[in-house]
């Protein structure tokens, strides 16, 4: 396993839209536990493969945060939200390629998902409070949403030109 570079808005890359996964090849399941490794590192509790420049309908997630909480991580590839709640619920996010950048984002408080796991077979589960909230903010990636887009257009100006200036900074180091 490796871990792999996360790309900073704003970056094309992470406005197109995501490929669905024909079949699930080694080459993908090995990418799938390099951003198990490069979440954990980053730290962050999801990842989709479109922040590591794979336009590829690839997300993993582990929301158990808890000290001392055994790791629940996720691989899931084609995941679609197939029912939504009609309560929502109202979470401050952040994004690993809007560091140090927060915002409350208002989203389903609950969410069926089907996805495919990379053994290949076919997985559907119930999320709910940050599970929900990350579930669907890894899916906006696969569709080059990002969380900032549900914000005001001053505040997502403001936060895009922040991360010129980061990505800047960052390149002349």
């Amino acid at each position: 396993m490796s871990i792999r570079p996360i790309l900073i808005h704003p970056d094309p890359r992470l406005k197109t839209v995501a490929d669905a996964v024909p079949d699930i090849s080694d080459a993908l399941q090995k990418i799938a536990e390099d951003m198990l490794e490069t979440m954990y590192d980053a730290p962050g509790i999801g990842l989709a493969a479109p922040q590591i420049g794979v336009l590829s309908r690839l997300i993993v997630m582990d929301c158990a945060k808890d000290e001392g909480a055994r790791p629940q991580p996720y691989a899931m590839f084609n995941p679609e939200v197939v029912w939504a709640s009609d309560d929502k619920n109202i979470h401050e996010e952040g994004c690993l390629s809007i560091p140090e950048t927060y915002a409350e984002v208002t989203r389903p408080a609950e969410v069926i998902v089907r996805w495919t796991d990379p053994s290949g077979d076919p997985k559907e589960d119930r999320f709910s409070g940050l599970w929900a909230t990350c579930v669907q903010h890894e899916i906006d990636h696969l569709d080059g949403k990002l969380f900032i887009d549900y914000l005001k257009p001053l505040k997502r100006q403001f936060i895009t030109r922040k991360m010129v200036k980061l990505k800047r900074a960052r390149s002349r180091s």
